[in-house]
């Protein structure tokens, strides 16, 4: 039986899953292969603004002009997820993963990759998986995989990001987009 990886696509929570970093979060899987899997969540805004943390880099990220919550790994770091336009070779200080999304090098100045760039985010931290744990998670049914769009990373409303996300699905899961908050209120 062959396994099936993600990279690229969204994992979006079921309404199971509960807790502030997970519940109703949509990760865009950065990697996934047989060794494991990362992302970053992208519809947790925080209240620092990115220049409280990374100055300069303000100005260049995608509006909210504000840091990301990733995930529950390594808060402390940051991670810079952007997307380059075109075919053309990734710019200096960028990592392309794949399509037009890459990770930026947030020591390089900022004047050297910012013309580069179509839309950046910042995250404080990134989602991780050992090797078959996002497949059990998937399984038990935590996750709906689905596909990303381009505009999905840098939404001008992440907040509203896992409704809109599965309202455009073709299938019942366009229903779960109406799932309350609150099953009680149901």
């Amino acid at each position: 039986m062959s396994q099936t990886f993600h990279t690229g696509r969204l994992l979006v929570a079921t309404p199971s899953v509960v807790g502030d970093v997970f519940g109703r979060s949509v990760i865009l899987v950065l990697h996934h292969d047989e060794g494991g899997a990362q992302g970053v969540v992208l519809n947790k805004p925080l209240t620092a603004d990115v220049d409280s943390v990374l100055p300069g880099w303000q100005r260049v990220v995608t509006a909210p002009p504000v840091l990301f919550q990733g995930g529950p790994v390594s808060t402390s770091s940051a991670l810079g997820l952007v997307t380059v336009p075109g075919d053309e070779p990734e710019p200096l200080g960028v990592k392309r993963l794949f399509g037009s999304i890459g990770l930026v090098d947030l020591d390089v100045p900022t004047p050297v990759v910012a013309a580069e760039l179509a839309g950046m985010r910042i995250f404080a931290g990134y989602s991780g998986w050992e090797s078959g744990q996002l497949e059990g998670e998937i399984r038990r049914g935590d996750w709906y995989v689905v596909d990303a769009e381009a505009r999905d990373p840098f939404s001008s409303e992440p907040e509203g990001l896992w409704r809109a996300v599965l309202r455009r699905q073709r299938d019942n899961l366009a229903f779960v987009a109406s799932f309350p908050d609150d099953p009680a209120m149901n």
